[in-house]
């Protein structure tokens, strides 16, 4: 059976671009008198090692409340656009026509359409009315690492046609302007909003995907989430999610490397999510990494910020511009909603 190999990726960004001190302005000023020692709160902004996140909206539509209906509108029209200019970058990177793809995985979590954005995407790509549509809601950060997965499975089903995964995430439209939780301050700190899409195909170059792992912790729906408010998705996370990484990770790589066949020291590269420094963090004390073991994610996350689904196509695509193929392991690793983990091995 042939290998399923990622032969491009794609990224898109909306055109709001603010750097963090801009954004830490704006909230001080938002929450300043709803938050008591929110000086205390405030470092967060300079410890999450972004620098430039990009936004759907210009930073004053934030300073008002909308309506989950105003806010759900952005996101059809915002997040469709920035889908399509993402499939069309992966699909030039990969010399593959409208003709050659048989399937659409369309990844998101923050925000919902029916018919899902897969449906007007394959219209304003070209692709053939008769593509398989596979949307998957609810994933949250591990969205990307899941998708890419599903979507090297799946490839070889598609009579050798490709595979294109879109994950698309306007994590800003989800603010709540009237939420004065640490929660929904912190994750003022690190949500951005981006796009990124791949060509998964069984011939050509590229990393190929030789296995998946995913995790389910039992009864940890509290760790990572959102709940649903009048005015819609409110931000829900733990702040012992670097914790509870340190404990698990090690177990969980383990496992997928049992599963795989393969020692975990046969790993050379780590493309994972960087949901924040301190995840970043977790990621290289309890694996036993060097710190530029993530660089390819560090820099992600100063440029970008934390896209949820998105980030670690941005990492991927990143690594493979920069990265010549040596035929080493490498693992995709993002934790999301489950509260789960999502796994990909792939050589490179």
């Amino acid at each position: 059976m042939k290998i399923p190999k990622i032969k491009a990726v794609g990224r898109a960004v909306p055109t709001y671009a603010l750097e963090q001190r801009e954004i830490k302005k704006f909230v001080t000023a938002l929450f300043e008198s709803h938050i008591d020692h929110l000086d205390r709160l405030l470092p967060v902004f300079e410890s999450s090692c972004i620098h430039v996140r990009h936004l759907s909206q210009p930073l004053d539509w934030y300073a008002t409340a909308h309506s989950f209906a105003e806010a759900n509108k952005i996101f059809e029209r915002v997040a469709l656009e920035l889908s399509e200019k993402a499939a069309l970058e992966a699909m030039m990177k990969a010399s593959v026509q409208p003709e050659d793809i048989g399937m659409v995985i369309f990844v998101s979590s923050t925000g919902i359409v029916t018919p899902t954005l897969d449906a007007k995407l394959i219209q304003r790509l070209g692709l053939s009315p008769h593509s398989v549509r596979l949307p998957i809601w609810g994933l949250g950060c591990g969205g990307g690492v899941s998708g890419l997965a599903r979507a090297a499975e799946l490839s070889h089903s598609l009579q050798e046609k490709a595979v294109l995964l879109v994950t698309v995430e306007l994590c800003s439209l989800t603010f709540q302007q009237n939420d004065y939780s640490k929660s929904n301050l912190v994750g003022t700190s690190i949500f951005a909003d981006g796009a990124a899409a791949a060509v998964i195909t069984v011939d050509g170059d590229g990393p190929a995907v030789l296995g998946n792992y995913s995790t389910l912790f039992p009864d940890s729906a509290d760790v990572m989430g959102w709940d649903l408010a009048e005015t819609g998705f409110k931000v829900r996370f733990s702040r012992d999610i670097p914790s509870i990484l340190r404990r698990n990770l090690p177990q969980l790589l383990n496992g997928a490397c049992t599963k795989w066949g393969i020692n975990q020291e046969d790993i050379v590269h780590y493309i994972v999510h960087p949901g924040g420094a301190k995840v970043l963090k977790a990621y290289s004390e309890s694996l036993g990494l060097a710190k530029d073991q993530l660089t390819y994610a560090y820099d992600i996350l100063a440029d970008y910020g934390n896209m949820s689904s998105t980030t670690v196509l941005f990492v991927l695509e990143k690594f493979m511009a920069e990265t010549p193929p040596t035929g080493n392991f490498g693992v995709m690793l993002a934790l999301g909603p489950g509260f789960s983990a999502e796994q990909v091995l792939f050589q490179w």
